[in-house]
């Protein structure tokens, strides 16, 4: 098993630079880059996007504001930058770091990352951790409790339907769940915020973050109540189809032990049915539930929730990336990246040994990586 675990961490290292090398030439080279945006914001051109940009209060807008727009024209290198100094635009380029080549800009990313250090923000005057670290908690309590939310719900419904196969409750109950898993969940969010928010109807809960203005007042119990009323609608929104796949691949992984002949032997020798489905058909049926826990882990922790987030004005890490991806916030997006990379590769790691200690006769380090 070490040099299973070798294996894998080593293959982290060129798995790394493959995500971070494809998504620097798809991002870095995009139209609209930070240079673009803070032409934009001095020549009155930008748009939402960029009225964003000197929110924070950060060094870029006060740089740009200690420089008056020349009269030497510049070439067409930049969109909307006819009429600025040159020497302008050149600081500007050296501040954003685009004075060097892409190779040295990406070479130099790497060996920061490696590192941890990731930088600051371009339009935020907060280095990248300290704003990632800001938003953690939102996306933490979203991400751990649709996680554990769902497997708790469609685990014991998968195990009921496989053992109900084809009775009433087996339809109804798919029904339900496939149409839950077709409604959007960004839809079935708007209907809640209209129904117990506030909307048209009732005045339930709350429509933003995750506690109170008192919170730092309340008691410990009335804390935890708050939380949890702040959590209501957005779980229940995210909730609806999240445990819809696990849900049927857990009645199919069970189904398929059920018929297997080891099963009929441990029923012709008169142990329960609850023995056998949790003594002996539970373990290996739950293998392929398990290999899909990174996946819907990292989906729900990230981007699963952008919408969520959005819709409830909970100020996240899906929603920091989609903003930071649209002002070309570079640092941001690549840490983020880099940050949720490593993590989906530790988990699935972490994966690969619950299935040694599920079923002992899981040998990774027979076969190759």
């Amino acid at each position: 098993m070490g040099a299973y675990i070798l294996r894998r961490l080593l293959l982290m290292i060129p798995t790394l630079f493959g995500i971070m090398a494809i998504s620097f030439v798809v991002i870095q080279f995009a139209p609209g880059g930070p240079v673009e945006q803070v032409i934009a914001r001095l020549t009155g051109q930008a748009g939402d996007s960029s009225d964003r940009l000197g929110s924070g209060g950060g060094g870029d807008m006060g740089m740009a504001g200690g420089f008056e727009a020349g009269g030497g024209a510049i070439s067409g290198k930049y969109r909307g930058a006819q009429g600025l100094d040159p020497e302008f635009i050149a600081k500007l380029e050296k501040q954003f770091g685009f004075d060097k080549p892409p190779l040295e800009r990406f070479g130099l990313m790497l060996w920061n990352y490696a590192r941890f250090d990731f930088g600051e923000s371009y339009f935020r005057d907060i280095s990248v951790v300290d704003l990632i670290l800001e938003k953690m908690p939102v996306s933490i309590s979203l991400g751990l409790w649709i996680t554990l939310i769902s497997y708790m719900i469609s685990i014991p419904l998968g195990i009921r339907k496989a053992v109900k196969d084809g009775s009433a409750f087996d339809t109804w109950t798919s029904a339900i769940v496939i149409v839950g898993y077709a409604i959007p969940g960004f839809l079935f969010a708007i209907l809640l915020m209209i129904l117990f928010a506030g909307g048209s109807f009732y005045d339930w809960f709350p429509l933003r973050g995750l506690t109170s203005d008192n919170w730092s007042q309340m008691s410990w119990p009335d804390r935890i109540v708050d939380y949890f009323w702040h959590l209501t609608l957005p779980l229940t929104a995210m909730v609806l189809s999240a445990f819809a796949t696990n849900t049927l691949l857990t009645k199919n992984s069970f189904l398929d032990e059920i018929r297997k002949q080891y099963v009929v032997t441990a029923r012709a020798k008169g142990l329960s049915e609850h023995r056998v489905l949790y003594g002996h058909v539970f373990r290996n049926a739950m293998l392929i539930v398990i290999a899909g826990f990174p996946g819907a882990f990292i989906s729900a922790f990230f981007t699963g929730s952008l919408l969520i987030e959005n819709i409830f004005s909970l100020d996240g890490l899906g929603l920091l990336g989609f903003k930071s991806v649209v002002d070309r916030d570079y640092p941001v997006v690549f840490a983020n990246l880099y940050i949720f990379s490593l993590i989906g590769l530790f988990v699935s790691l972490i994966s690969d040994l619950t299935y040694t200690w599920i079923d002992p006769r899981i040998d990774f380090d027979r076969r190759d990586v």
